[in-house]
């Protein structure tokens, strides 16, 4: 694709505009709560859009578009809406719980609730997901995007990214990933509307798509699918969303920097009522794209991509290009800033050195920002290999190596007050040889979300067996911060509940 000199100077400026106001925003960070959690002064906005934009990347544009063109059709929508609920019990329910508690870090909750070995194991784990898969995972997306609409070098385009991404990250801390979030989502959404709009022309109009692909448009598919099954829509699927929406850092990061419940609540829904429009301008553009171009795709990846390349007329290019490269910042961003908050906290600060100065975390938390996004860089290119079967697929799969355990264990410890840490250490150490196995050759049959739910009932039964065998004494007592209530506001239940019921709606629509 040809830039013209307009979309270049679009798309620097819209580029040293991110960079600028979120650099200018995070001017005043000195301690590390300023630096890891924006001094906990938040608001809902800043939270709900910076949790969007944080999600959605060249993970979403590439891979959930790709399995839109490809076998799954609109039923990888679910991964969107179902998080939509997930959003609201996570708002009512964990939330509360998180800030109150005070925290700077998931992990460290689990030593609150019960000592310090499941909080490195899960920081560990953390690390390791973050580096390895998702941060390689949208470097290699977004260098996909730009070596397919632009013909850049996929090498190239990671390191370009990657360094991009470091430079405010490392330098102004959450406040300035969450600004940057601010203008990145707005331009994604009305980057994705356009594409949207543009892509009904090309197929004929509304009606035209729909009828042409009505075979596609179902949100239940058959219990033998190799992707989305309706049986895995029982509890497969949401182990991996309350995972990664209640439990991974990356997203809770800025709600944990709320300047009070109320605002961090309010965020949340926002968020929530964001996800359901997120199918609409990700995956039916994904199944115009087959409809159009078939022909022209040598993976089902490559979807969107095309899509933007044959569709987007000269002037809108530099924002398109502007879009999607914010799209692919306010993830990065947000994950090596988490992944440099986890090091530092749970692992630098917990069993290295736990007088460290603020200053001193601070200057630790971006030596490792720059470690990961070099690491990350070094892995991503290597993902385009076939045996990961896209992107998506890869992000997913993974995860599953830790997302059962880390769920099983926050979830028992919050409903069984005597739970002991062995409980916890049981299921986190487990996780990893349970769902191993479940990839043998001889379980091909079970697709991953089946697996991850498998694993989870595997865990769950471990640790009842061991807090039967020898429950606490008495229950742990959590930190509270003083004055802080856990009730919820009406406003945030009736907003909640809102979200919920139209979800519903959506699902029995696309029946």
């Amino acid at each position: 694709m040809d830039l013209s000199w307009i979309d270049i100077s679009v798309f620097l400026a819209f580029v040293c505009f991110v960079v600028g106001t979120s650099l200018y925003k995070s001017r005043k960070e000195k301690t590390s709560e300023d630096y890891f959690l924006a001094g906990r002064d938040l608001g809902w906005y800043l939270i709900g859009f910076s949790l969007i934009a944080s999600n959605i990347s060249t993970e979403q544009f590439v891979g959930m578009s790709g399995q839109g063109a490809g076998n799954v059709g609109l039923a990888v929508a679910s991964y969107e809406w179902v998080a939509a609920i997930t959003l609201v019990i996570v708002a009512l329910f964990f939330l509360p719980k998180f800030l109150r508690s005070g925290i700077y870090t998931i992990p460290e909750f689990l030593e609150y609730r019960y000592n310090p070995i499941p909080r490195a194991i899960m920081a560990f784990y953390t690390v390791i997901i973050y580096v390895a898969v998702t941060i390689a995972a949208v470097l290699y997306s977004g260098g996909l995007t730009l070596h397919t609409i632009f013909g850049m070098d996929l090498t190239k385009a990671v390191w370009l990214i990657g360094i991009v991404a470091a430079f405010y990250t490392t330098y102004g801390g959450l406040k300035a990933v969450v600004w940057a979030d601010l203008i990145q989502g707005s331009g994604l959404l009305i980057g994705g509307a356009a594409v949207l709009i543009l892509g009904f022309i090309a197929v004929g109009g509304v009606g035209s798509f729909f009828t042409e692909n009505a075979g596609r448009l179902h949100m239940f598919l058959p219990s033998d699918h190799p992707e989305i099954p309706w049986t895995a829509l029982i509890v497969g699927i949401w182990i991996p969303n309350f995972y990664y929406w209640g439990l991974n850092q990356y997203i809770t990061q800025r709600t944990l920097g709320a300047r009070s419940l109320k605002q961090g609540q309010l965020g949340i829904i926002l968020a929530a009522s964001l996800k359901l429009l997120i199918p609409f301008i990700i995956v039916i553009p994904g199944i115009m794209a087959l409809q159009l171009y078939s022909n022209q795709m040598a993976t089902s990846d490559q979807a969107y991509p095309l899509l933007i390349r044959n569709l987007i007329p000269a002037g809108l290019r530099g924002f398109m290009f502007a879009a999607i490269f914010g799209a692919i910042m306010s993830s990065l961003d947000s994950m090596l800033n988490s992944a440099s908050t986890i090091f530092t906290m749970d692992l630098y600060k917990r069993h290295w050195k736990q007088d460290a100065s603020s200053d001193t975390l601070i200057k630790i938390g971006r030596i490792m920002t720059v470690i990961f996004v070099m690491i990350g860089c070094l892995i991503a290119p290597q993902l385009g290999n076939p045996k990961f079967q896209g992107i998506f697929h890869y992000i997913q799969d993974f995860q599953g190596f830790i997302s059962p355990g880390i769920l099983a264990a926050f979830v028992f410890g919050l409903i069984f007050k005597k739970a002991p840490s062995s409980a916890a250490i049981t299921a986190l150490v487990l996780n990893v040889p349970v769902y191993g196995i479940l990839h043998l050759k001889c379980f091909d049959s079970l697709v991953f979300l089946n697996k991850m739910a498998i694993t989870f009932g595997i865990l769950i039964l471990a640790m009842t067996v061991a807090t039967l065998w020898k429950p606490l004494d008495r229950p742990k007592k959590l930190p509270v911060k003083e004055g802080f209530d856990l009730k919820p506001t009406p406003s945030v239940v009736w907003l909640g509940l809102l979200v919920i019921a139209v979800t519903i709606a959506l699902y029995i629509i696309f029946w």
